[in-house]
């Protein structure tokens, strides 16, 4: 079989991947786009029934191209998000190859570029742009033995309430997929309770205009790097059911039992951390910040906007906060199962080049690995808080598109050079 040949392998036919051909093609860069699935699957097959996106459809999108017959404050379903990657692939005319997984990436041997291999055949190519996201292989600690009695769950692996057996049911991490899952599970009639750990807990809406809005003028969006000791703190947010603050002492009040963050567990029972206190004071910081530089904003640019006296008004501490449960027998409560909302690990076993560190991680700058002719894309703060986001992934795709051709530049130079040295 005969080795097909291109400049650029974008391996990854996602939101990234999608963005990073856009560019690519702009600057004029010969590139396949490999796709083990269908473009955007893990949005179809990899995310609860009733998810829709954190963010109103006038922000969470490409520049190019709006949502179509959504309302621009809605957020919208999953599959809908799905289909408009999908369709701005073909708006793009994007080279997407569906169905194609690739094995393993190496560098060639005594000349420039990679070897990139697949079940239909040898990509080579002079550069590959690992654009497969943050989102790939769920974490579930090596906590509880899979032999429990006990059925156990990722958040990704999560479809609907119907799907759980009888009992009560455990979720483990308050981010914005635990969060509402939680919540489904809560106004589906389950007994839930839900381990909290620390979390950044924004206002959904503040003064008439959505957060995603506030970060933006803010200048949140464009923070260079997380805060000390804030790099893996989750952001607990929902776009559900039209869009509503996070608000954990509302769902005590719905009948959910809080707890702190999950340590250990031995003779059927889990321990809890006695945290949860601190945990939702410092969610509320977050939240009330948020507020403070809004209201100074305002005041700053003269604004018009109402004023929101009821979104600084907390209810009252239940008592599973006041007097936190720190262990529980799961017999005793009648949980029989547990939904591990505990993110995501990446996986690059794929790409056998130098370009991680000890611990496995892409040793890169905004993308650029340390191994010349490797990018990597969709990177939570690759370059800015927003670029594990869709319209962030766009941006940081330019970026790398135009080193790219920067670099394709001085190839083009040097292969110049040496046939004007030739001919003379």
């Amino acid at each position: 079989m005969p080795i097909e040949k291109t400049d650029t392998v974008v391996v990854g036919g996602g939101q990234a991947g999608l963005a990073m051909s856009e560019h690519l093609g702009n600057c004029g860069v010969a590139h396949i786009v490999l796709e083990r699935h269908r473009i955007a699957e893990r949005w179809r097959s990899e995310r609860w029934d009733s998810l829709v996106a954190n963010g109103p459809a006038w922000h969470d999108r490409f520049p190019g191209m709006a949502f179509a017959d959504i309302d621009p404050d809605a957020f919208v379903p999953k599959e809908k998000v799905a289909d408009y990657f999908v369709a701005y692939a073909e708006k793009i005319a994007a080279p997407v190859r569906c169905g194609v997984e690739v094995r393993e990436v190496t560098r060639n041997v005594g000349r420039p570029g990679f070897r990139v291999e697949t079940p239909e055949g040898v990509i080579e190519a002079a550069n590959v742009v690992a654009a497969t996201g943050p989102f790939q292989r769920p974490v579930i600690p090596a906590l509880i033995p899979q032999d429990t009695r006990l059925m156990q769950i990722h958040s990704s692996a999560y479809r609907n309430p119907c799907q759980l057996p009888e009992g009560a049911v455990i979720v483990v991490g308050a981010g914005s997929s635990g969060a509402q899952i939680a919540e489904e599970l809560i106004r589906a009639g389950h007994q839930v309770y839900l381990s909290v750990g620390p979390h950044d807990r924004p206002p959904r809406a503040y003064r008439g205009r959505d957060f995603c809005w506030w970060l933006g003028v803010l200048g949140k969006w464009e923070a260079a790097a997380a805060g000390p000791d804030t790099e893996h703190v989750t952001i607990s947010v929902s776009g559900a059911r039209g869009g509503n603050t996070v608000d954990f002492r509302r769902f005590a009040a719905q009948g959910m039992t809080l707890v702190g963050r999950t340590e250990t567990f031995k003779d059927g029972v889990l321990s809890f951390a006695p945290d949860l206190a601190n945990n939702i004071a410092r969610g509320d910081a977050n939240y009330l910040s948020v507020l403070d530089e809004a209201d100074a904003y305002v005041d700053r640019n003269g604004m018009d906007l109402p004023e929101d006296p009821e979104a600084r008004e907390f209810v009252s501490d239940p008592q599973c906060v006041t007097d936190p449960i720190r262990d529980l027998n799961i017999a005793e409560a009648g949980i029989t199962s547990i939904i591990w909302a505990t993110g995501f690990a990446v996986d690059y076993s794929w790409l056998k080049v130098d370009a991680f560190d000890e611990d496995g991680k892409p040793n890169h700058q905004r993308g650029i690995s340390t191994e010349p002719g490797i990018y990597f894309l969709g990177l939570p703060w690759q370059s800015r808080r927003g670029s594990a986001f869709i319209w962030g992934v766009w941006h940081d795709a330019k970026y790398l598109s135009d080193q790219i051709a920067i670099q394709r530049s001085y190839l083009d130079y040097a292969t110049s050079a040496q046939r004007a040295t030739e001919d003379a």
